[in-house]
């Protein structure tokens, strides 16, 4: 198939991809003070043996391993640390499948916060609306059990919002340039978790024999950790 006029794709492409580069150059300036108590929020929960949980549908749900991921792997090979316990509740098919068949799909994500949350942990959340009952659900969950919770939203954050102790709202109503926001958010929520955790290692190094210290220029990894591919 071929178009006789390919201006028009390329006018949507660009229209579309210039929109969505404006609404996170918006979100910078709107999230950043909620971003950086998030950030906050995560370190001390992993400072005082805490774990992250993530939860999201659709898109979201990808955006909440990708998160947990960037946690337990690492953000970058120029900066490698221990691993930090993020997980992502959107994995386990057999649970998701066997409680979604029996009690229906609004307790996915609640239902693994009660079983492996425990006072101190956090909960983020991704909802481009802020209404999907499994992710208000779990945050309700995570409030009673004592939990910190926080939300990537959009424009409004919804019921979600309501209940989450900080709701990062990306203001837009468009459900893509919202997700497309937020992968830039939680990559900078992840940076700021690590400088938080591990101050001045982007000027300072860590001393040697601390096993945090950089590798060798050319491999920037410690000799004990697998070579990243790059993902």
């Amino acid at each position: 198939m071929t178009f006789t006029d390919k201006s028009l794709p390329a006018q949507a492409a660009h229209a579309y991809v210039a929109e969505s580069a404006e609404t996170t150059r918006r979100a910078a300036d709107a999230c950043v003070t909620d971003l950086v108590r998030a950030a906050e929020s995560v370190a001390q929960t992993f400072h005082s043996g805490g774990k992250l949980f993530v939860c999201g549908n659709g898109g979201s749900a990808a955006d909440a391993q990708h998160l947990a991921a960037e946690f337990t792997s690492t953000l970058t090979r120029d900066f490698v640390r221990p691993s930090l316990p993020a997980i992502a509740l959107t994995t386990d098919t057999s649970f998701l499948t066997a409680y979604g068949n029996d009690f229906g799909f609004d307790g996915i994500f609640a239902r693994q916060v009660e079983g492996l949350g425990r006072r101190g942990d956090a909960l983020l959340a991704l909802s481009t609306s802020g209404n999907s009952q499994n992710i208000v659900r779990a945050v309700e969950t995570a409030n009673r059990m004592g939990i910190a919770t926080i939300l990537f939203t959009g424009l409004g954050g919804g019921k979600a919002a309501e209940l989450a102790t900080i709701a990062i709202k990306v203001p837009s109503k468009s459900t893509g340039h919202t997700q497309e926001a937020h992968v830039a958010l939680y990559h900078a929520l992840c940076a700021a978790v690590e400088d938080i955790l591990y101050p001045g290692r982007r000027s300072n190094p860590p001393p040697a024999g601390t096993g945090l210290e950089p590798a060798p220029a050319k491999a920037r990894v410690r000799a004990d950790v697998p070579r990243l591919q790059a993902r």
